[in-house]
């Protein structure tokens, strides 16, 4: 979990600039808020089991992104 605690902000840095270097972020946008998605219910999860209160808004921001990205990849 600590890993994938530091991989998913690293992919979505990544991905981001990158997008805004080659002028690409109509195309990235979907991946940048799925990596992001799954970066905000890694650290849910990771409060949830220090059972702290903030755990349900990171799980709320994890749907919406989730569900922005669905509807961008279609």
């Amino acid at each position: 979990m600590k890993v994938l605690r530091k991989i998913f902000p690293i992919i979505v840095v990544a991905l981001s600039s990158y997008a805004l270097i080659t002028d690409t972020t109509e195309m990235l946008i979907p991946y940048i808020l799925l990596s992001m998605g799954l970066m905000l219910l890694v650290t849910g999860i990771n409060e949830f089991q220090k059972r702290k209160v903030t755990a349900f808004a990171l799980f709320l921001a994890f749907g919406f992104s989730l569900f922005v990205a669905i509807k961008f990849f279609l």
